[in-house]
């Protein structure tokens, strides 16, 4: 979706840069600790543990906080069970809204979730309403100043890439998510620099919002990302760059 790409690099920057860092570590430990549960300790048969150690050690996290939550994953210690949760809703626009979360308590994330929708001007949907619109996809992102256009496009279909993005500041390159990970490697070893990277939900068709509802719909995603027990939030607006970029 337009746009896409471009909120990606700046979730990323944010995250990195996020002075409530404490707030970053926790997110990321949730998501170790899950990772580590459902496939195991081992990096190079978890995918989804390795990507969250890589986003672990770009937040500078020490390593033994790294080791701690891949062992309280695996059984090595004490703590509450975690689970992934899903939620879907609509925001103002009608933009539909998939909120993936990590919680030890349904209840309490479901009821938070629900607030922050209706305050936001959205409301929560029943399971199924907008998670057909939305398919599981890896998506690497690359800033357009940093890269030549040409060689990547090469590079990223050799690798195995299904499409490639490019908008007016960024280049996205489409994986299956069985390939992205030898797809973002082979990339980075070539010397593409990377903005960011992660497996994401593609929205299959996408709602137009400018002015003062596309800044509204950014307010509530942004409000439901800053929960604590949210890992990712997708949406499928389609939203100029330049109103993406006043809300970065």
């Amino acid at each position: 979706m337009s746009g896409h790409s471009k909120w990606a690099t700046i979730k990323h920057k944010k995250a990195k840069t996020d002075a409530s860092r404490g707030k970053v570590f926790t997110k990321i430990i949730k998501e170790i600790t899950t990772a580590a549960r459902i496939g195991g300790a081992d990096l190079n048969g978890n995918p989804r543990l390795r990507l969250a150690v890589d986003k672990a050690k770009e937040a500078n996290m020490p390593n033994d906080n790294i080791d701690r939550a891949i062992a309280k994953g695996t059984g090595g210690g004490e703590g509450v069970i975690m689970e992934d949760v899903v939620y879907e809703g609509y925001g103002p626009g009608g933009v539909a809204i998939l909120v993936e979360a990590t919680t030890d308590n349904k209840q309490r994330t479901v009821s938070e979730i629900r607030n922050i929708l209706t305050k936001g001007g959205g409301n929560l949907a029943a399971s199924g309403s907008v998670s057909y619109l939305f398919k599981k996809r890896g998506s690497i992102v690359f800033e357009k100043v940093e890269v030549e256009e040409e060689a990547l496009t090469m590079a990223a279909i050799d690798a195995g890439a299904e499409d490639m993005v490019s908008e007016e500041t960024t280049i996205e390159v489409i994986t299956s998510p069985e390939n992205f990970e030898t797809v973002r490697q082979a990339l980075n070893k070539q010397g593409f620099k990377i903005a960011n990277a992660e497996l994401t939900m593609v929205p299959s068709t996408t709602v137009k919002v400018t002015d003062e509802q596309a800044h509204k719909v950014l307010n509530l995603v942004n409000h439901l990302q800053d929960q604590d027990d949210v890992q990712s939030v997708h949406a499928n607006f389609d939203i100029p760059d330049e109103i993406i970029e006043q809300e970065s």
